[in-house]
């Protein structure tokens, strides 16, 4: 299991990103969190199967059709064995 924090950077708040991580984290069977930042980009954690994780990262580039992500990111953190599911921070 791995976890990674990851800052997206781009056309990406106001376009239904965090929504669509929501998504695909989901549908993954991923846990962690997303949030919009003060400074325009979106901020998140993801955790789960390598693979998996992995698939992941490589859609949120086109995961949205009007979002435009430019920049990711990404570091290796500390998995938490307690999380349960992947949520919207507001």
């Amino acid at each position: 299991m791995i976890r990674l924090h990851i800052i997206v950077h781009g056309r990406v708040q106001g376009v239904g990103f965090r929504y669509c991580t929501q998504y695909e984290a989901s549908h993954r069977q991923l846990t962690g969190w997303v949030k919009n930042n003060d400074n325009g980009t979106v901020e998140l954690e993801v955790q789960g199967e390598e693979e998996k994780v992995k698939q992941f990262v490589q859609k949120i580039g086109k995961i949205s059709p009007f979002a435009k992500v430019t920049k990711l990111d990404i570091t290796e953190t500390s998995p938490i064995p307690t999380e349960k599911d992947y949520r919207i921070i507001y």
